[in-house]
């Protein structure tokens, strides 16, 4: 009898073994699980290299891959990641394996079909990201304590939008709300100083692994 992964493949831009460098699991070791394409072209994208391209992977190799590395957190990232039929089929197997699973998306595409045991991380568009009409508001609904939202922000009126988000819609009381301020965009200190002046119950996040690395692919 052939299992249920059988004949499943997603096109794969890397599989690599790093730092987490955001979300509230940064600093830990992370086999991480880049897919290929996706439907958005945010202003600040800094992963545009995994729009194309990439190598077709069955399920079985992806995860006999993921066994090389020491570590049991995965992150399945991308491009979008759900952009991929197959990526809920890998999100399921890798948690079954064991594996803390955390999703890396964009929220322009549905979430409700990914597995409970997931950790979602929900990048809400803000507009100067470009992409903001794209956002799926429904999805919201599917979050639970164990996800996180992110806003990453290019500038005050960022800020300013993602504050009126965070007044209609519970986000706080949901799950762990971080804002991120785009790199070369917008200075952490500033984002900071906002965000204590205005008493916002949200993590700042800055990304670990440019500070380490910069942006070296595949870290």
């Amino acid at each position: 009898m052939s299992s249920p992964s059988a004949g499943i493949s997603l096109r794969i831009s890397e599989i690599f073994y790093s730092l987490q460098g955001e979300t509230t699991r940064v600093g830990v070791p992370t086999t991480f699980i880049r897919l290929t394409g996706c439907p958005l072209r945010c202003t600040y994208c800094d992963t545009a290299y995994a729009f194309s391209g990439g190598n077709s992977m069955t399920l079985d190799e992806i995860m006999q891959s993921v066994k090389t590395h020491p570590t049991f957190y995965v992150c399945v990232t991308g491009g979008e990641p759900l952009a991929q039929k197959g990526c809920t089929a890998l999100l399921k197997a890798l948690c079954d394996a064991g594996y803390n699973v955390s999703l890396e998306t964009s929220g322009a595409l549905d979430v409700s079909a990914v597995d409970a045991r997931v950790a979602k991380v929900l990048d809400i568009k803000t507009p100067a990201s470009g992409e903001q009409t794209k956002n799926q508001w429904g999805n919201l609904a599917h979050l639970n304590a164990h996800d996180e939202i992110k806003f990453v922000l290019c500038d005050e009126g960022d800020y300013r939008w993602a504050k009126q988000v965070l007044q209609a819609h519970p986000l706080t009381e949901k799950c762990v709300v971080l804002f991120s301020p785009a790199q070369g965009q917008l200075e952490a200190r500033d984002l900071a100083e906002w965000i204590l002046r205005d008493g916002l119950q949200v993590r700042l996040q800055v990304q670990l692994h440019k500070l380490l690395w910069g942006n070296q692919q595949g870290k």
